[in-house]
């Protein structure tokens, strides 16, 4: 049985996931903006809250966790790498490391770039992936930390993941992603029709994430910098993908 999913929307435009296994009532959080809005969550789900998965580092996905921790009794999780900036670790992770929610078993997959340490959570058989800023709906995340190379390297390893799988993303810039990518990526009808959905998805205030893989294949300028279109349109039709990856990040940091 699937983990089930419920996106919460936190502080002004950021996300925090919980995930519940219906068989065993272990329920996990992703991030950690604020504590109300997980707390009201739970208690509107009658869940107990066993464990907190972080991301990264940044004050808006982990300023809540000691008061959720306080409040639930959860165990944290993080990346062993930024243990000395993160919240006290239950347990320290790597790439290596697998652990399990309820009865489903968990990936850790390094993605730095946004910063150094940053990891994201691959549950293969429920289909989710918790990429917070790498791979981001539409985009990524900037380059506070990491290079350009870095980020590309993660984002390829997020790619080859199945095209069905949920990215669970942590911020609602959809709408902003998506106009800078028409700009490097104007003939794409599927972005186009990503743009309208979007449109229209944000008037009901409804959120944007998660989204599938295949739909970031199709429209995430970032995931397509290996493409003659994306290269010819930044004028680097005979450029590796790194630096075409790289010229893209840098325009959108200037948009």
């Amino acid at each position: 049985m699937p983990l089930e999913l419920v996106t919460i929307p936190c502080l002004a435009d950021n996300y925090a996931y919980l995930i519940h296994d219906p068989e065993t009532g272990e329920t996990a959080v992703v991030d950690v903006p604020e504590p109300g809005p997980i707390l009201a969550a739970l208690n509107a789900h009658q869940w107990r809250l066993t464990d907190i998965l972080i991301t990264h580092h940044h004050d808006d996905h982990i300023q809540g966790v000691e008061t959720l921790r306080t409040a639930t009794g959860a165990m944290v999780l993080g990346a062993a790498a930024d243990a000395h900036r993160l919240p006290r670790l239950d347990l320290a992770l790597t790439e290596a490391s697998s652990f399990s929610i309820g009865q489903e078993f968990a990936q850790v997959i390094d993605v730095p770039g946004h910063t150094l340490g940053h990891i994201a959570f691959y549950f293969p058989q429920s289909g989710l992936a918790f990429t917070a800023d790498s791979l981001m709906a539409g985009g990524c995340g900037r380059l506070f930390e990491g290079t350009a190379r870095q980020m590309h390297a993660s984002l390829q390893k997020l790619a080859a993941l199945p095209p069905e799988t949920l990215i669970c993303s942590g911020h609602e810039y959809t709408t902003s992603n998506l106009r800078f990518a028409a700009t490097v990526d104007p003939d794409n009808p599927a972005l186009q029709a990503r743009i309208t959905d979007t449109a229209a998805k944000r008037a009901k205030g409804q959120p944007t994430v998660p989204s599938t893989l295949a739909t970031e294949l199709a429209t995430n300028p970032y995931l397509r910098a290996h493409l003659p279109a994306l290269k010819a349109a930044v004028g680097l039709p005979k450029a590796d993908d790194a630096t075409v990856f790289a010229e893209i990040r840098a325009r959108k940091d200037k948009f």
